[in-house]
């Protein structure tokens, strides 16, 4: 059995090599728009948590104009610390962004903080049980506590994708996946 570290290694390799093989016209439009299912799951959501990708990770924020056009609201993680804390802050496409920790940008700092009804979330690695496999950092584990109520929602490019993936104890499982040729969602 591979260690989740490993399976990180793995997974961002994949992630790299596909990305940078992505025709750049392809590249330019996934996740531009909202399938049919992941719109009608977001029906009842007022505050939806994007954020802003770092690297080769799937871009969450092309999918702002979408929500926006949907009536949603919109907000952005803020990094607090760097043992795992983190707040959503309300966010507009043309809002100024500011630098955080791990390379990421964030809303204003004095911001009011929101709580989103759904959190599309960036992820490693994910499989058809809709486990998720994340940086290994935490920060999304909490805030999953936090709203245990909002709808989750991983952003991944299809690479992504893994057979089976182990799920700790504290690991809560995904109710949908976005990549950009498919929706998968969870059955409850």
């Amino acid at each position: 059995m591979t260690d989740k570290q490993e399976l990180r290694r793995i997974a961002r390799q994949r992630r790299r090599n596909f990305v940078a093989s992505l025709d750049s016209l392809a590249h330019r439009l996934a996740f531009k728009a909202l399938p049919s299912p992941l719109l009608a799951m977001l029906e009842p959501c007022h505050m939806v948590a994007l954020y802003m990708p770092v690297g080769d990770e799937a871009p969450a924020t092309r999918l702002a104009a979408a929500l926006t056009t949907a009536g949603k609201s919109l907000c952005l993680p803020q990094v607090i610390d760097r043992v795992g804390n983190m707040n959503f802050v309300g966010w507009r496409e043309d809002d100024q962004l500011f630098p955080g920790p791990f390379g990421t940008s964030h809303p204003e700092p004095g911001g009011g903080i929101v709580a989103p009804d759904a959190i599309i979330t960036p992820l490693i690695g994910f499989d058809p049980a809709l486990n998720r496999l994340g940086q290994g950092g935490g920060y999304y584990d909490r805030i999953f506590a936090r709203y245990p109520d909002a709808i989750r929602i991983g952003l991944a490019w299809s690479v992504q994708e893994f057979e089976k993936l182990e799920a700790d104890p504290w690991d809560v499982p995904l109710h949908a996946v976005l990549t950009e040729c498919a929706f998968f969602e969870g059955v409850d």
